[in-house]
């Protein structure tokens, strides 16, 4: 059977787009279907613009450091609307290049809903065209649970185009994206509170860097509530939201931001006429080489639930490319010592095993762990502390793992990223010499493991 391409991938955003231009590259013809924006969750509504977010919530923490430095400073105010503004006008810019890189590539680009008509068979816009393979790329979707009054309630997907900043908000989850806008929120004026329903947020991640992101937190004046949740929403006639926790306690708020988990986007996709089957967690099962139970329909990205990154989403298209049009090129993705951060303020950024994940393995471990004020702050009243952490195997001295809290955590464990991949021990981190005076230094000078 003639098809009219090799290649149709439904859905534009990071893992489609990077699948479907290095498949044209390696000369497949390719077409993609986005029906919302060019670029995904991650360009649109999600890392791109929550991080230049954050950026804006973080000038509150150096205005108040400036006066140390001999700054002299009127009061500083704050416009939403100019942020949002000059956020959207950076997002429009990368959806332009976005469309550029796809077109200059070759790639055929179809704007609209995508659905499956048959395993080899697409319909967009009331037009038919078949693929030798499809590649189901559509990420993922915020998720409110059913509560009474959750109409009230918004996600990360409404939060970027707030026509204002709430005066008081209630953020709901425990997860990186809860923590976030939390921070965010905070940062930026509003009186903000996080519920959580268990014991400690950011569940997964080292315990130090939890405890101690806690304490950071509550610092910086967020009203954190473990052991919470919300029974109902309800909307009083002035707008005003009353939040009532299952205690029966009741919180004022002008704003529920909800970010509980995340489902995969499989709304009217068509699956049902296909072989493609969905694992227990309602995510499109696959292989290791991202085949679905339809050996002509792959999937990638948050649409799998495997670890949900865009730079993991990249390297999944990578590798489909690879392997279906330059097969000579192709390696698996490893999933191992995958680097992370959480921008909340102050940053984490994480990198292998946990305290807790290495004990489970069956590791006898050394904790090295430093908590300090850092530089510069010491000209300041602020009492914010870094935190530093390695995980080593007490039997090998490999460094198993590796967790910071604290200004540029994520672009630090990046580069010490790259020696945990390498196989790095202890001795290597001591013999490696500091650059001073820094914060990263902390990494290559830590000696005395910490006691249990």
């Amino acid at each position: 059977m003639a098809f009219d391409f090799d290649l149709y991938v439904i859905g534009a955003g990071s893992g489609g787009v990077r699948a479907a231009r290095f498949a044209a590259g390696f000369g497949a013809r390719v077409a993609i279907a986005e029906s919302r924006y060019l670029g995904g969750t991650c360009v649109n509504v999600g890392c791109v613009p929550k991080k230049l977010l954050v950026y804006g919530a973080h000038f509150h923490e150096d205005f108040e450091q400036a006066s140390g430095f001999g700054w002299t400073l009127g009061t500083p105010g704050f416009d939403w609307a100019t942020l949002i503004a000059n956020k959207n006008r950076e997002i429009e810019r990368l959806n332009g290049i976005y469309r550029n890189l796809l077109v200059n590539s070759g790639v055929t680009l179809h704007e609209g809903h995508a659905r499956l008509v048959d395993p080899h068979t697409v319909e967009i816009n009331g037009q038919r065209h078949t693929a030798e393979h499809i590649l189901v790329a559509t990420g993922g979707w915020p998720q409110v649970p059913d509560i009474p009054g959750k109409e009230h309630a918004i996600t990360s997907n409404e939060a970027f185009f707030l026509p204002e900043l709430p005066r008081r908000v209630v953020v709901v989850g425990g997860g990186y994206i809860a923590v976030e806008f939390a921070s965010i929120f905070n940062g930026l004026g509003a009186q903000t509170t996080q519920l959580y329903r268990r014991d400690l947020f950011l569940r997964g991640f080292d315990g130090s860097v939890r405890e101690h992101l806690r304490d950071e937190l509550i610092k910086k004046g967020l009203d954190l509530r473990f052991n919470a949740d919300i029974a109902r929403i309800d909307k009083r006639d002035d707008g005003t939201l009353n939040v009532t926790l299952k205690s029966g306690e009741i919180i004022e708020t002008d704003c529920v931001f909800y970010a509980t988990g995340r489902r995969p986007m499989l709304d009217n996709l068509g699956l049902e006429n296909t072989g493609v089957t969905l694992n227990e967690d309602g995510f499109i099962a696959v292989d290791d080489e991202y085949r679905s139970s339809e050996p002509s329909i792959l999937a990638i990205g948050d649409v799998i639930g495997r670890v949900p990154l865009t730079p993991v989403a990249l390297a999944e298209g990578m590798a489909v490319a690879r392997r279906l049009f330059k097969p000579e090129e192709y390696r698996k993705v490893d999933y191992d010592l995958i680097p992370t951060a959480v921008f909340s303020l102050p940053n984490i950024g994480t990198v292998g095993l946990t305290t807790e994940v290495a004990i489970e393995a069956g590791h006898r471990i050394k904790r090295f762990e430093s908590r300090f004020r850092p530089m510069k702050l010491t000209l300041t009243g602020i009492q914010e502390k870094t935190l530093m952490k390695l995980v080593v195997d007490a039997d090998t001295d490999r460094v198993l793992g590796c967790h910071m809290v604290g200004p540029d955590a994520g672009e630090i464990v990046q580069g010490l990223a790259v020696a945990l991949k390498a196989g790095a021990t202890k001795q290597v981190f001591d013999e490696t010499i500091g650059i001073h005076p820094t914060a990263a230094e902390e990494f290559v000078t830590l000696r005395t493991p910490v006691q249990d």
